[in-house]
C-alpha cells in the first residue's frame, strides 16, 4: 500500500482532524453509485454525513476520481458518485487500473478499508460486508472484504453480512483469519 500513498488526496478538514487526533469515520461510495437510485442516494449520502457529524466525528466518504484515491468528497464529487454515470465498482484488485486510467470508481468495503488505513483513519462505517457466498465450496466465491478485514488495521462498524451470503461460513472464515466479531445488543450475527 505504501506505493499507492502518492495517489492519496485528503480534504483539508479531514487532514486537520487526523493530525489533531479527532474522530474521523470512513464511508464507502459503492452504496451510493451501485446500491441506491438517484436522487435518493444524494439525500442518503448527506444524511449519513450529517449523522456522523452529529455524533462528533468527521465523515470521510471515499472514491477514486481523476487518478486519485479521494478521502472526503466535495459536493460535486458526491453528486458524480450518486449519478453513477460510468462509475465502476472498485475492489482491491481494481485499484491500480482505475488509478492508471483515470476512471471514476466507487469504493467497496475492501477498498474503503485500504484507503482509510493509508489516510490514518481507524474507523469505517458501512451497511453490510461481503462474505462467503452460498455454494462457495464449489465456486470459491469469497468476497475480498474478508481478507481486508483480516489484514487491514481499521475497525469496521456494520449491520452484518449481506443476507444473500452463507452467514455460517462467513463467520467460520472470519474466525479462521483471526478477525474478532462483536455484536451490540445481539447474540446473533446479523
Amino acid at each position: 500500500m505504501k506505493n499507492l500513498e502518492k495517489y492519496l488526496t485528503i480534504t483539508p478538514e479531514i487532514q486537520e482532524a487526523i493530525a489533531n487526533n479527532k474522530p474521523v469515520v470512513a464511508l464507502e461510495s459503492t452504496i451510493l453509485s451501485h446500491g441506491m437510485p438517484y436522487p435518493e442516494n444524494v439525500a442518503f449520502a448527506h444524511k449519513v454525513e450529517e449523522i456522523v457529524r452529529g455524533e462528533g466525528a468527521i465523515p470521510a466518504t471515499t472514491a477514486i476520481i481523476d487518478g486519485k484515491l479521494k478521502v472526503g468528497l466535495t459536493a460535486e464529487e458526491l453528486e458524480l458518485m450518486c449519478r453513477a454515470e460510468n462509475v465502476g465498482k472498485v475492489s482491491r484488485r481494481d485499484v491500480a487500473v482505475y488509478l492508471a486510467t483515470g476512471k471514476v470508481g466507487a469504493t467497496t468495503v475492501a477498498t474503503t478499508m485500504m484507503i482509510a488505513a493509508m489516510a490514518g483513519i481507524q474507523v469505517f462505517a458501512t451497511g453490510g460486508i461481503g462474505g462467503v457466498h452460498r455454494g462457495a465450496t464449489e465456486t470459491m466465491d469469497i468476497s475480498a472484504d474478508l481478507q481486508e478485514l483480516a489484514h487491514t488495521p481499521v475497525a469496521v462498524i456494520c449491520a452484518g453480512a449481506k443476507s444473500l451470503l452463507d452467514i455460517g461460513l462467513t463467520l467460520e472464515y472470519l474466525e479462521t483469519m483471526g478477525v474478532p466479531v462483536m455484536g451490540v445488543d445481539t447474540d446473533d450475527f446479523p
